[in-house]
């Protein structure tokens, strides 16, 4: 299988090197050239399988021949061995026909531990075979930057800076990065917002001589091995629920659109997902494009949901890709007009993405009643994000259809939003439990893109 760019002026790739190249030269993303598919008797057969069987059969025929079926096994099995559930994901039911996927018993307590651990784990395979150091830089809104921290730090070969926005993660999302003590590592608070990082990270991508000199590679849901990762537990959930034999809807607390567009390519796989709910708060520009068809950036207004914090959401390139059919020409216009504030979607394409994803908002107020609501309801303590899922979720109801809402952090990693709805401060888990107590190392950056390479050449392993 090959991996062909969004913008279509970049070398087709194998999965390997698309995993460790990340962001296209040609400034695009990187996406199979055909997706696999499954028929319904392989996805019955995912019943009563553990979570990383189903992993593998649904990872392995992207991978081709990246990995052999002992090393990619091996990877499953040493990214989830330190889940602190053994379902992985489990399903918890909020009321009948409405289930929510725990997505946070990973390491750092958030979605991105699924797709990080996993990459940790195939990142040091492909390195020990190439002797090659890298450099990888992330850009956060603040679960993204832990979990890669968690799953590289130590590691010979690997130097990791994370961009995060300085003021705008919840104090433990900020602690989780901060607080590691390996030398490899790196948490540089960045003067802006998400945003800001996201495209500080894209300029350093784009410097080709600064790239190749540092060996740079991404982790952010710009790699495609990220939104790999997170296919499987839509299979896993479903399947549960009864898939393939019936439907399955999914709401998703939606950013940079990767956690979604995962699902997107769980359907085209032939998993039978109903409708794909885009859930956003304050910050709404997809629930925008998707219902005018107007994709216009505005100001990035700070929420209790501070993941979701985003107006350029990456990941939606990609959608746009397949909904215009794989015009890579139509896709670079597109990314052309948004350097200057947005563009309108086509009709055809806007058609095509609206039989795929409907949307909702949510406001700061209704977000934090959810959170009250829910506790009320089902003695259950949801993270902001959580309960942007849960709200959007609600209006999307439909009988006899099994409608999944994805838990995408523990309620801990979000202590102040919690304790104003609720008034009870929820506890992180034991092997956090002296966060707060850890001294942290973390260093301020301008947002400049000449500054931030300064000092990665200055901190980086000779």
């Amino acid at each position: 299988m090959q991996y062909v760019s969004t913008r279509g002026q970049a070398p087709a790739l194998s999965f390997d090197q698309a995993m460790m190249t990340g962001l296209a030269r040609d400034g695009g993303l990187y996406l199979p050239d055909s997706i696999p598919t499954l028929t319904a008797e392989q996805i019955a057969a995912f019943e009563g399988l553990s979570y990383e069987e189903v992993a593998w059969r649904v990872i392995s025929p992207f991978t081709g021949d990246s990995f052999s079926e002992t090393e990619l096994r091996q990877a499953i099995a040493t990214a989830y061995a330190g889940f602190g559930h053994v379902a992985r994901a489990p399903l918890v039911q909020l009321a009948p026909g409405h289930h929510l996927l725990e997505l946070f018993h990973g390491p750092t307590l958030a979605f991105k531990d699924f797709a990080m651990q996993l990459i940790g784990q195939l990142f040091q395979i492909a390195l020990a075979r190439s002797g090659q150091r890298i450099t990888i830089v992330g850009a956060t809104s603040g679960d993204t930057g832990s979990a890669a921290i968690e799953a590289f730090r130590g590691l010979a070969n690997v130097d990791v800076f994370i961009l995060y926005p300085h003021g705008r993660v919840s104090e433990v999302q900020r602690r989780q990065m901060t607080t590691p003590s390996e030398s490899n590592v790196h948490a540089l608070a960045l003067d802006g917002h998400f945003d800001d990082c996201q495209a500080r990270l894209k300029d350093l991508f784009n410097d080709h001589d600064f790239r190749d000199g540092v060996g740079l590679a991404g982790v952010n849901s710009i790699n495609w091995a990220r939104v790999l990762a997170q296919i499987v537990y839509y299979f896993s959930a479903a399947v549960s629920l009864g898939a393939p034999a019936r439907q399955i809807d999914f709401t998703v607390p939606t950013g940079n659109f990767g956690d979604i567009f995962a699902g997107s390519i769980a359907k085209a796989m032939g998993l039978p997902i109903g409708q794909l709910v885009v859930a956003t708060n304050q910050n709404d520009i997809l629930h925008r494009a998707l219902t005018t068809g107007e994709y216009r950036v505005g100001t990035v207004e700070p929420s209790i949901s501070p993941s979701m914090d985003i107006q350029v959401s990456s990941n939606f390139e990609r959608a746009l890709y397949l909904a215009y059919a794989g015009d890579a020409g139509a896709i670079r216009q597109l990314m052309d007009e948004l350097k200057s504030g947005g563009f309108t979607i086509s009709q055809g394409a806007l058609q095509h993405l609206r039989e795929v994803y409907a949307s909702g908002r949510v406001s700061e107020g209704a977000t934090s009643a959810m959170i009250e609501t829910i506790r009320a309801e089902t003695g259950e303590v949801i993270c902001p994000h959580t309960a942007v899922a849960i709200h959007v979720a609600r209006q999307h109801l439909r009988p006899g259809v099994p409608m999944v809402s994805l838990s995408t952090a523990h309620p801990a990693k979000f202590p102040d939003a919690v304790q104003a709805a609720l008034g009870i401060r929820p506890d992180l888990p034991p092997h956090m439990a002296d966060l707060f107590d850890r001294p942290e190392r973390v260093t301020q950056v301008e947002n400049d893109a000449e500054a931030i390479k300064s000092l990665i050449l200055e901190r980086r392993s000779a």
